[in-house]
């Protein structure tokens, strides 16, 4: 197929190919969170490719398409590339193709990407998509022109139903508003995992351990990361060491005049040096808002009440 003006019939950004002769069950899409709803899909290929002893590919792309062609209209991110490749290890799939999206593969046609990628390069013989899925120019590709273009070019096209979670179908969206309004069962509900945020523990100012709660700082959280609203959560922390309770405060610090907005997370029962190291914190459950207080007394207070409240919530979330 014809390559559209000013852009070179492959683009260097498309994958190279996998092994010949090995044809593909695929899917295609974004995958932003890999939630419970993509889950379904992933889960549908593979038993898909093992049935017909193809293999199964997943074609997802970073950054956001939005970020590159509109990007005022970018939503923040559940999951870094990163995270997005932990999670799919334990998919089973064989292959996770990940696309830069660019300016050049956003002027991509359905009928372009189809030829180029999902049949010249990936082989596909059936393409599974989500209800909601369009690709393409102006997600042009929805599931009825991709059964037309399945029956020309040799493969078949299914649509997985939506996933519910309390009556609605399972989104990235829903997930977003969930984690924007600090409502993180509702967003685990959709993940079906908790929400995390991964960074490095950098070095702060030390007020922590002076009040008695040491506290590691992270840093280093991809900025196009979503995060839940200022507060107090109850959380748990992944360290080399393991898994810990823990108690987390997201945002200002208003009870000290001039201090930085930070994340500081409180590990229960822990002593040990974490500087430098990486951190996943996955939240459970907020606890409340920032608030300033009268005095450094009453703040200590509070911050052992919120501790309390964090040993009683992560211990009914075993």
């Amino acid at each position: 197929m014809s390559a559209a003006p000013g852009d070179a019939a492959f683009d260097p950004d498309l994958p190279r190919g996998i092994p010949p002769g090995e044809g593909t069950v695929v899917t295609v899409g974004t995958f932003d969170g890999v939630h419970r709803g993509h889950w379904a899909v992933l889960q549908e290929i593979r038993r898909r490719a093992e049935a017909r002893r193809l293999r199964s590919v997943l074609v997802t792309f970073h950054p956001h398409p939005l970020r590159i062609v509109r990007p005022e209209s970018a939503p923040r991110m559940l999951t870094t590339p990163l995270e997005k490749k932990e999670i799919l290890a334990e998919s089973g799939l064989d292959y996770a193709v990940f696309l830069r999206f660019s300016r050049a593969l956003s002027r991509y046609s359905p009928q372009r990407f189809v030829d180029e990628v999902l049949v010249d390069r990936l082989g596909v013989r059936e393409l599974v998509i989500g209800y909601d899925h369009g690709f393409g120019r102006g997600r042009s590709g929805d599931a009825e022109l991709l059964r037309d273009l399945g029956a020309q070019r040799g493969f078949d096209v299914d649509v997985v139903a939506p996933v519910l979670a309390g009556g609605d179908a399972v989104s990235s969206t829903g997930i977003r508003d969930a984690v924007a309004r600090g409502d993180l069962r509702a967003a685990a509900a959709g993940l079906g995992r908790p929400y995390g945020v991964r960074g490095v523990v950098v070095r702060g100012d030390g007020r922590g351990r002076q009040l008695g709660f040491p506290t590691a700082n992270l840093g280093g959280v991809a900025g196009d990361k979503a995060l839940p609203p200022p507060g107090v959560y109850a959380v748990r922390g992944s360290v080399r060491s393991g898994v810990h309770d823990g108690a987390l405060h997201l945002g200002p610090r208003p009870t000290f005049p001039g201090a930085l907005p930070s994340i500081e997370l409180h590990l229960l029962d822990f002593d040990g040096n974490l500087y430098g190291e990486e951190l996943r914190v996955d939240f459970v459950e907020r606890i409340r808002d920032v608030r300033p207080f009268g005095s450094v007394e009453a703040l200590v207070d509070q911050m052992r009440a919120d501790v309390a409240r964090a040993r009683v919530i992560l211990a009914h979330d075993r």
